[in-house]
């Protein structure tokens, strides 16, 4: 009698525990219309604090191992990761910056003041060729931002005609002059830098006009079409997409938008000493990304139904409180197990919304921010977030595979939002990659996955989990955290029954 009590109390409890579990991931194999752009995983390096010099440049007579200045352990770093565009030279930068003091000779070239990040000093040994030059050690795109704030429109059109333009005039005798023959044919150029703030302070119909302005007279040349990106809005200005779309979304072929997870812009708090409040606080405005897209794509779809118009967004990520003991305006923050699931939440929002996100790029790249990688002196290591971008290149260019997700909720006090996100996709191989993520740092979730559409023959995994959401990666331990093999799943036909850690991020790779 004992024991059948008991029986009926673990079967009953089981019900409770299955119905209670919201659990489901659902991978439409044969539904997948658009593909994930490669430039979704682009990169930003702006002058600022340690992110150009000491971080990428080091001078052709540094100690540290370089290529024309360029430091040969952050380039064999970041081809791992593959990174398909970098945006430069800001950020707030771009719109003091004027790139004729960049070129020609380095010792001759003006010393200038960077008044955005700390008033420091800069040579300009790092300008439009050395640029240029990281881009082709790194096989990836340039996308240049153009000095709209305090330039003007012949400024910007001679820098397009120095990098892009083929045959006789003064811009492109100067290029020679200056060691290089052929142009580069750079296609992204972005119109100016957050014209609604510290790139000029406009509204968004007086910056539409500047833009058309700009836009006429930055010329194709052959074999070197423009990918013109208009600003577009901070976070969720919707008006400012309104009148962009309206007034000059013929003109353009993107529209940038940006937005960081803060959890207050008056205390930022610590990138490593966080609570777990803290910690929500931060997933919960990422995860409203999704709905904020969303939104900004639905005014961008009365006006461009094609989807012609890219949205690109150019800057995004965790900010936090500078390391103690740095500089203030040189924005270096430390790296966590927090911030790689803040970026694979992220990276699955812009997968899916990939009909209209066309590229984005995480702020930023080097030494500032959340940076994929950090350097002191001729030390280099990599961050949690690194790894989440090394686990994502499975996605590069992939068929975007529509994926419904139900998930439990992850609460914590006042904070409720969904346990599990999830993207997918299959290459040009047919290999189906999942990439899920598990938001709550307490409980591990059981995650059936279903594939529609297809069959499973094999499954294989990695994980990126670590003992604490505060773990990071250190000089002293620059392996604290990493990927490992991930094995906690069993496969029944088409069915994948999968064990995510608590607050871990699992890529499954299905053929």
């Amino acid at each position: 009698m004992v024991k059948k009590i008991l029986l009926s109390f673990v079967l009953s409890l089981f019900v409770v525990v299955t119905c209670w579990s919201q659990n489901e991931i659902i991978v439409n194999a044969d539904q997948g219309t658009y593909q994930i752009s490669r430039d979704i995983y682009g990169q930003f390096a702006e002058h600022l604090g340690h992110g150009i010099y000491g971080g990428i440049w080091v001078g052709e007579n540094s100690p540290i191992p370089n290529t024309r200045g360029i430091r040969n352990d952050v380039v064999a770093a970041l081809k791992k990761i593959k990174v398909p565009v970098i945006r430069w030279p800001g950020g707030c930068f771009a719109d003091t910056y004027h790139w004729k003091d960049g070129i020609g000779p380095r010792g001759q070239r003006p010393k200038i003041v960077n008044v955005n990040w700390g008033n420091v000093t800069e040579d300009n040994a790092f300008g439009t060729h050395e640029f240029l030059d990281l881009c082709s050690q790194l096989g990836c795109d340039p996308y240049i931002v153009g000095n709209v704030g305090s330039g003007t429109i012949q400024e910007m059109s001679d820098w397009v005609n120095y990098v892009n333009f083929n045959g006789s005039s003064p811009m492109t005798e100067l290029r020679k002059k200056n060691g290089r023959d052929q142009p580069w044919k750079v296609r992204f150029w972005g119109v100016g830098n957050e014209s609604w703030g510290c790139g000029g302070s406009m509204s968004a119909e007086y910056y539409a006009n500047v833009f058309k302005r700009y836009a006429t007279f930055l010329r194709n040349y052959p074999g070197a079409p423009l990918y013109r990106i208009a600003c577009g809005p901070n976070s969720g200005d919707y008006h400012w997409t309104e009148v962009m779309m309206k007034n000059a979304g013929h003109m353009m072929q993107g529209l940038s938008l940006h937005y960081y997870s803060v959890i207050d812009w008056n205390h930022k708090g610590s990138a490593t000493h966080f609570s777990e409040g803290q910690y929500a606080d931060i997933m919960e405005k990422t995860l409203a990304l999704k709905p904020m897209i969303a939104r900004h794509m639905a005014i961008m779809d009365q006006y461009d139904p094609s989807r012609r118009v890219g949205l690109i967004i150019d800057e995004w990520g965790g900010w936090y409180a500078v390391e103690p003991g740095t500089n203030p305006a040189f924005l270096y923050q430390q790296n966590t197990m927090r911030d790689a699931l803040l970026a694979s939440t992220a990276l699955n929002i812009f997968n899916n919304d990939c009909a209209r996100v066309r590229m984005a790029n995480i702020a930023q790249m080097v030494n500032v921010l959340q940076a994929m990688i950090l350097t002191k002196g001729s030390q280099m290591i990599v961050t949690p977030t690194y790894d989440v971008y090394q686990m994502y290149t499975v996605h590069h260019d992939a068929l975007m595979l529509p994926t419904h997700v139900t998930s439990d909720q992850y609460t914590y006090g006042k904070y409720s939002m969904p346990a599990i996100n999830a993207s997918s996709s299959r290459d040009s191989t047919g290999m189906m990659h999942i990439s899920i993520s598990n938001l709550d740092p307490d409980h591990g979730m059981t995650v059936p996955v279903e594939i529609r559409g297809a069959g499973v023959k094999t499954v294989t995994g990695t994980v990126l989990h670590a003992d604490s959401l505060q773990a990071h990666n250190t000089f002293s331990r620059p392996d604290a955290v990493k990927p490992a093999v991930f094995k906690a799943f069993g496969v029944r036909g088409s069915k994948i029954t999968v064990k995510m850690p608590p607050a871990s991020i699992v890529i499954l790779a299905i053929k």
